[in-house]
């Protein structure tokens, strides 16, 4: 359930979860996907996403965002639809607070080249580490590993999954291998990432300098809130602007989202969260011309945010960091801090030194950007000695 709230028949509830990997009493004063929430924020991966970067690097300044402003922001966006559509907001909320546990420092380009480094041993991907961080690397509880949470959170966190992936997560990576959908509520967790994560790198894309205005002129989806704000407030501040244009935005996109969202669930005559599962394609979506616009954006922040020159040597150095790293604990495990050390002691005699490799990647996931750049110091700048 959701407390004080009725929910729509075809929205995640405790009655109906599928509980925990680990059999606890039920929480008092709360639902179980509150309690969810609860154990994410509360847990040391959460913190540390306060200094890890979304595009910029954490010390470019302190108006860009981090992982951690991203994931509340997904958060709020996602329960103001959950609410709308008499959803559960709760496990919303839990899943889009959970969905970047697994980021790697220095974002994207920080996971590509972990991908790179990990290529022989299985690979790097972020959602899967944030299944891991979850059900394993966090260390809390006396009666079991990990944060415990319930299969509905964890099915909302795993967005995507290989098939051969899928096929060692058993029950959770079933809808995967029978192509199920995952309830609404991990639907709208994953689209409002998609909303906040266009929408704030314009922003800060805009303050950073690195895109103009003009330039977003032409992109139908920034050019309709441009015009209106233009027309509507003429004479505000730049800075002014821009936060009334992209918070008309994201408006924009929501408000089609679960206005598209309600005529997708009436199509497919959804009456439980089975039908939801069975439905050919997910029931949360946008409607087709906003999809497109969002699209339009999202290649112009390729082409001209994420591939400008500024950015790019930032994602070398990032490189560079980690292959560095990776190399260098790969080669001596004795460079590992000694719980690591101890992890892969109990990992010997592994074929392929897949656990090994395994073992060194979580270390440097569960890095922060500063971190990271300190490790990297440390480890390779004769004039730092500790």
């Amino acid at each position: 359930m959701s407390l004080g709230v009725k929910l729509a028949p075809y929205a995640a509830s405790d009655e109906a979860s599928r509980g925990r990997q680990y059999r606890e009493p039920p929480p008092s004063y709360r639902s179980q996907f509150q309690r969810d929430r609860d154990r994410i924020v509360h847990c040391a991966a959460f913190r540390r996403l306060e200094y890890k970067t979304q595009v910029f690097v954490n010390h470019e300044g302190d108006l860009f965002r981090t992982r951690l402003t991203h994931s509340i922001e997904v958060a709020q966006i996602g329960r103001s639809v959950a609410r709308a559509m008499n959803l559960n907001e709760d496990l919303t909320e839990a899943i889009a607070l959970a969905h970047d546990l697994g980021h790697t420092p220095f974002g994207h380009s920080g996971q590509d080249a972990l991908n790179a480094c990990m290529r022989e041993f299985g690979g790097f991907e972020h959602n899967l580490q944030s299944l891991r961080v979850v059900d394993l690397l966090e260390e809390k509880y006396a009666g079991f590993p990990g944060l415990n949470l319930t299969f509905e959170t964890r099915e909302g966190i795993l967005k995507h999954c290989s098939l051969k992936n899928a096929a060692e997560l058993g029950e959770l990576g079933r809808r995967f291998i029978e192509r199920k959908q995952p309830s609404l509520e991990a639907q709208v967790a994953n689209v409002a990432d998609e909303i906040a994560y266009n929408n704030h790198d314009v922003d800060d894309g805009l303050r950073s300098g690195l895109i103009t205005m003009e330039q977003l002129g032409d992109i139908g989806l920034f050019g309709e809130q441009y015009a209106q704000v233009c027309s509507s407030h003429p004479g505000l501040t730049e800075r002014v602007q821009v936060h009334e244009i992209v918070r008309r935005m994201i408006n924009r996109l929501v408000v089609d989202l679960i206005d598209n969202s309600a005529l997708l669930l009436k199509e497919a005559a959804a009456t439980s969260i089975d039908d939801v599962r069975s439905a050919a394609k997910p029931l949360i979506a946008n409607s087709e011309t906003v999809r497109k616009q969002s699209l339009e954006l999202k290649q112009f922040l390729r082409d001209q945010l994420y591939a400008h020159y500024r950015v790019r040597r930032m994602t070398l150095k990032a490189h560079k960091v980690i292959e560095s790293l990776f190399g260098a604990f790969m080669d001596d495990v004795r460079l590992l801090p000694p719980q690591y050390q101890k992890k892969i002691g109990g990992a010997q005699g592994v074929v392929d030194g897949s656990a090994r490799a395994r073992i060194v990647a979580d270390y440097i996931a569960g890095m922060t950007d500063r971190y990271a750049i300190q490790e990297h110091q440390r480890l390779f700048d004769p004039g730092a000695l500790t």
